[in-house]
């Protein structure tokens, strides 16, 4: 068993930093917010509180992290008090944020000049997988730290794999939610329509989900668009920013996304309809809010 730091207790890291304990590993957490820290040793009493990043890096073979975007990373990362200032050599750094893979690079050669490694490892599953240990890690990084890291991160993951070298596990972690804005999109389309024409809806969704158009999305998502219910799951506001990092990068590599950036602009409607927080299945409200 491993000596593991996690800094950043969302939604998303306080449920992998308990799998983590419940494992086996020593865990040492870092929260901006104390009480956060607080909350989730009263529930993993074995657990330790660092009063900074470097602390929690000091003694860790393993340092996670999951915090918002890149300036959040760069927030914790440098500094007297960041983790760079506590990381020992041969230790390796475990980005689990949503970020560019610009910072990937950049957080890579940051550890490298000090003989740590790092590994970029966006995960996609949402609050339900980090909750039942099922998440899905998309790693970008040497080969050789992957595979020491692998087990650790297996913790809370249904699958841990190697995409290439650093910044790769960002840029699949943006063909990810390619794929999910596009299936979102037509999703409440398609229910849309079948409330326009006087469907059942329900009855719908029973039908097509044993065909060809059966999607995660369809499964877990399609009965909650119904009932016009959103107060959970992946927010509004966090998947424009990870759609704004899918466009800055196809800006840079040519990649040509109508459909992408349409469905930004329409998630943008949605924010402008309160529903910044509401869950990414949210977008058929802008149709039903639109009806004549």
């Amino acid at each position: 068993m491993s000596k593991v730091s996690f800094i950043g207790l969302g939604v998303m890291g306080y449920p992998m930093a308990g799998h983590l304990l419940q494992q086996g590993h020593e865990v040492t957490v870092y929260n901006r917010s104390a009480k956060r820290a607080e909350a989730w040793l009263s529930q993993y009493p074995q657990g330790k509180i660092a009063k900074t990043p470097k602390d929690a890096a000091l003694q860790s073979e393993f340092v996670m992290m999951c915090v918002g975007n890149d300036q959040d990373i760069r927030s914790v990362v440098y500094g007297e008090e960041g983790i760079l200032a506590g990381l020992q050599p041969r230790s390796i750094l475990i980005d689990h944020t949503t970020a560019s893979a610009e910072i990937a690079r950049e957080i890579s050669l940051a550890c490298l000049k000090q003989h740590s490694a790092f590994i970029d490892a966006p995960v996609s599953g949402g609050q339900v997988g980090a909750e039942k240990g099922q998440l899905t890690v998309m790693c970008g990084g040497e080969e050789a730290d992957f595979k020491r890291a692998q087990p650790v991160m297996q913790c809370f993951a249904k699958a841990v794999t190697l995409m290439g070298t650093h910044g790769m596990g960002q840029l699949t972690k943006m063909v990810n939610q390619i794929c999910i804005a596009g299936i979102v999109q037509g999703l409440s389309e398609a229910l849309h329509f079948s409330q326009q024409a006087g469907l059942d809806g329900n009855l719908v969704l029973d039908v097509i989900s044993k065909g060809a158009a059966q999607s995660w999305q369809m499964e877990n998502r399609g009965k909650t668009m119904l009932q016009d219910k959103f107060d959970f799951g992946f927010a509004v506001d966090w998947m424009r920013k990870d759609l704004n990092l899918v466009l800055d990068e196809a800006r840079k590599n040519g990649s040509t996304l109508p459909l992408t950036a349409l469905v930004d602009q329409f998630y943008a409607d949605v924010q402008q309809l309160g529903g910044g927080r509401w869950d990414t299945s949210s977008l058929i409200k802008r149709l039903s809010n639109n009806k004549k």
